[in-house]
Formats: structure tokens, sequence, C-alpha cells
């Protein structure tokens, strides 16, 4: 490998620290030279990683040489899981850096926040391009401590600075796990090389004295990482922050807990504990977010519990071993997250049309009758489908993967999911359950099902090409033992009964009984009480530390 490709990621975040640089010394309104440098760096950085998926595809997987000298320096992993992140940070930051040069126009400080976020987006890309578990520790540690100062950017808003003081706590929490994993897996492999750590991981049937221990560590971080219950309690509390800030934290920071898991899904293979954990706490993490999402009256907190769940639900998958669908996932969640907050306006009406389409829910009568009706087809179409992919694939491993028991649990959540799609928009009355005339008619059954079959398809042909595109990066799911199958249960009966409740409650929403429990919902079940202890978030203002 050439210097200047053993060399091309690190273009990226240096362009960006560049960036940093010259904002620091132009910090003030309007400052024409840090905004002009900021948009040239997230271009640069762009430019640089589709670059590298140009190398990656002419000579294949690879890591830099070491700038450094026992172990420790900086090193680079080229493989399709680094090139996507590097191209999914560069594109979020890229629209984030322009929709700042705007959204901040006129703020007195402009440029220190141009800075941060270019800072922020650096230790990022570090993170995700590592190649060796010293640089992966350091950018990880950096990455909190940039985003910190872009989440106190208005030190004056207190609940800015308590959500950002709960996140520091949690963030360090994070930290030590990372390190308390990443030492015994060095130790245990003799290594700091990911790469060489990967390999042989991959080689062996069982865990090696201390690897066992690394690889729940692991999965500890990265739930931490990721805001899964109970330290999610800081991530809805971040809206008095700037909006671009928000758009990047749910559309590239909170998904760096599961990069981690994905990363080591070699390690995390040979402790398949680790792997209920993820699965357990993932799942309860995705259907509280998901109930909690209904209560919200704000459309950014919405949002934010909307990205709890997301998390939740990627972590599942990671559970689940289904570690290229939580790849792909991770993708198309921050590609909308992003769009969704820098398009809060838009998001507003849309979360109003949900609602108002939620309350053509049919009458408690017909409730049953619906969701049998939904259910059977929906099942039907996931079977006929299944059958024609698996036919396609037969032979190959995306077929493998496609069939296995981990793939079929999770569409059997998908099927929920349609479930739950063709009871609020399937034929009914709309204006006996409504009692207004000019309420939106509900979508035609033809269409319902079409849209149900195409859905039902795009799940399995995206899971078969997932396992394809990151084949000989991740590894397939696991072979089932008794405990991965009760987990398996456990999640799809869980969600079944989330689906259900989903159905019932705008039946039920001016009942005394589910009055009160939205209050409780609405308020995450009071779980963040001892989190708001900690953070001094029920200290005087006059008395509260910066």
């Amino acid at each position: 490998m050439t210097p200047m490709v053993a060399f091309l990621p690190f273009l990226a975040p240096a362009a960006l620290l560049g960036a940093a640089y010259v904002a620091r010394k132009d910090p003030g309104m309007r400052p024409r030279r840090a905004l002009a440098f900021a948009g040239i760096a997230s271009l640069v950085a762009l430019a640089a990683a589709l670059a590298c998926a140009v190398v990656l595809v002419i000579l294949g997987p690879l890591t830099s040489p070491l700038v450094g000298a026992g172990g420790i320096g900086l090193s680079v992993r080229l493989d399709a899981l680094s090139v996507t992140m590097l191209a999914l940070v560069a594109t979020v930051g890229a629209v984030v850096i322009r929709f700042s040069t705007t959204y901040l126009d006129g703020d007195a400080r402009q440029g220190v926040f141009m800075g941060r976020l270019c800072l922020t987006l650096a230790a990022v890309m570090l993170l995700v391009t590592s190649g060796n578990t010293v640089q992966l520790a350091f950018a990880w540690i950096a990455t909190s401590l940039a985003l910190h100062g872009l989440l106190v950017f208005y030190a004056d808003r207190r609940r800015a600075v308590i959500a950002a003081r709960k996140k520091f706590i949690a963030a360090r929490l994070g930290d030590l796990l990372l390190i308390g994993a990443l030492v015994p897996l060095t130790l245990a492999f003799a290594t700091t090389d990911i790469a060489t750590i990967l390999g042989e991981a991959a080689r062996m049937e069982a865990a090696p004295a201390g690897v066992g221990v690394a690889a729940v560590l692991i999965a500890l971080a990265a739930l931490v990482k990721s805001a899964a219950f109970p330290t999610h309690g800081w991530l809805p509390e971040v809206m008095d922050t700037p909006t671009p800030v928000s758009a990047l934290l749910h559309a590239g920071i909170i998904n760096a807990g599961g990069f981690l898991a994905i990363r080591f899904a070699d390690v995390l293979m040979l402790f398949t504990p680790s792997l209920h954990l993820l699965a357990i706490v993932g799942g309860f993490t995705a259907l509280f977010g998901a109930v909690v999402m209904l209560t919200q009256t704000s459309v950014k907190v919405s949002l934010a519990w909307s990205t709890v769940a997301q998390m939740g639900f990627m972590l599942l998958q990671c559970g689940l071993g289904l570690f290229a669908l939580a790849t792909l996932h991770l993708v198309a969640h921050s590609l909308y997250k992003a769009h969704a907050f820098l398009s809060a306006g838009s998001a507003a009406e849309t979360v109003g049309e949900t609602r108002a389409l939620a309350r053509l829910s049919p009458a408690p009568g017909r409730i049953a009758l619906a969701g049998g009706l939904a259910l059977t087809v929906a099942v039907a179409l996931s079977l006929a489908f299944s059958a024609l992919l698996l036919g396609l694939f037969a032979d190959t491993a995306a077929g493998t993967a496609a069939a296995s028991p981990q793939a079929i649990a999770l569409g059997a959540i998908l099927v929920f999911g349609l479930t739950l799609m063709l009871v609020h928009a399937g034929p009914q009355d709309a204006e006996a359950a409504t009692g207004d005339t000019a309420a939106t008619p509900p979508l035609p059954l033809g269409r319902l099902l079409a849209v149900s079959a195409a859905v039902t398809l795009a799940y399995l042909a995206l899971h078969a090409l997932a396992q394809t595109l990151y084949a000989g990066v991740l590894p397939p799911p696991p072979a089932a033992d008794a405990a991965g199958i009760a987990v398996m249960l456990l999640a799809v009966v869980s969600f079944g009964v989330v689906t259900l409740f989903q159905m019932v409650e705008p039946a039920r929403a001016a009942s005394p009984s589910w009055r009160a429990a939205r209050v409780h919902l609405a308020n995450g079940l009071y779980v963040n009480t001892l989190f708001n202890r900690l953070a001094g978030a029920y200290t005087a203002p006059g008395h509260s530390k910066a």
C-alpha cells in the first residue's frame, strides 16, 4: 500500500480539524473565514470518504501502517463497515455544516459553534476508521467531550446544562466500560490491531481467558453509549441545544454504541451471553421508547424518544446476531433522523397527520376483526415472499442468513408493524369513527396490500443484500441455542403485546385509567428521577454548577 493511499482516510478528519482551528481564530458573528473553511472541509471530507470507497473496491479491506510505536498511535482500518460509516458521517456532516451557516446567522458566537461542530465531526471520523484499540478509546472519549461543548453552547439555558451534565455522567461510565473491555482484549490477543483481533476471534470456537468479560463490557459500553434503558434519560432532554446539534447527535453520534457492537461482532460471538444482554436490554428499550413516544406533545421530544426506540431496536438486531441488518438500519435511521430534525416544521405537520390518521381507529368491537384480518394478510405475504427470496438465494450465505431463526423472529416483529399499519389505515367508516365528515379517507385495501407486500419484500431483500455486502467483515447469525431461542420468543411476544396495545389505545384514550397511565408514561415512568438527582437537576439555580 502506497503512503498516499495509507493516509487518504486521515484527510477527512484533518480537514475538519483545520477548519476548527480557523474557527477558533474567528469566533464572532458571521465569521467569513470560519464559515468558508468549514464548508470546504466538509466537502473535502466527503470526497475523501468516496475515494476510500473506491480504494476498498480496488484493493479490498486493508489496515494502514501505524503512525506511532508499541501499538500506540494512529492507524486506519478500511473495510465495508468503516467506509460505510465514514461516508455516512461525512454526508450528514456536510449537510449539518451547510444548514448551520444559515441557522446561526447573526449569532454572536457563530464561529465558536462552527469550530466545535468541525471538531466533533473529526473525532467521530477518527472513531469509525480506527485501526487499533488505543485510537478507538481516545476517539471514543474525544467524541463525547467535543459533543459536550456543543450541548452547553447556550450555557445560560439551565435545562441544556442539566441534560449535558447527565450525558457527561453516562459518557464517563461508557468510557470506563470501553477501557475495561479493550485492556483484557488487547492482552488476550497480544496486539492493539483491530483487524488482527477480529481475524483471530473469527477463527476461534470458544472465548479465551478474559475475552468473555471483555465481550460483556463491550455490550454494556454499547448500551450506555446508545442511551439504552436505564441510561436513556438525557437524550430526550437535549432539546435546548441548536437544531444542528440535535441532528448531528441523533443522526450520528448516538450510533457510536451500535457501531462498537458491530465492529466487535466476532468478539461478541465468542460469548453468547453478551449477545443475549444486548437483545434483552435493547428490545426492552425499543418497546419502552415506542410507548413513551406516543404520549409526547413536542415534536422534537417525540423524535428523541423515537431515537431511543430505534437505538434499542438496532441493539436488539445486534443481540440476535443480525449485524449486517443492524448496519443497514443504522444508516437508514441516521439519514431519516437528520432530515427529520433539520425540517422540524415539516415533521410537525407529518406527526399531526399521523396522529389524525390514528384517530380513525375502528370502534372497540371491530378491533379484533381488523387486527385478525391484518395479521392474516401480513403473515401470508411474509411467508410468500420468504419462500420466493429463499428460493432465489437458497445456495448462498445470504439465503442461509435470511432463513435463520433470528431473521424469522425479526420478520415476525415486522409483521406486527404491518398489522398496526393495516388496522389504522385500512377500510373503515371515518365519519362514524370521528364524527368528522371532512376526515381524511382511508387508503383502499388493494393499495394497503401492495404497500405491505413491498415492505415485506424490501425487508427480506435488504437483509440478503446486507449479508452479501458485509460478508467477510461481519459474521453470519450464530446457531440458536436454548437461551437464544428463549430471548427471541420473549422479543416476539413482547412486540406482539405492544402492537395490540397500540391498536386498542385510540379507542380507550378517553378512559380515566388510560389518562392516568398516560401521565406516568409521558414522564418515562420516572426512572429518570435518580439520574436527575445525580446531575443536580433539583438544585436551586443559584447553587447549581455550570
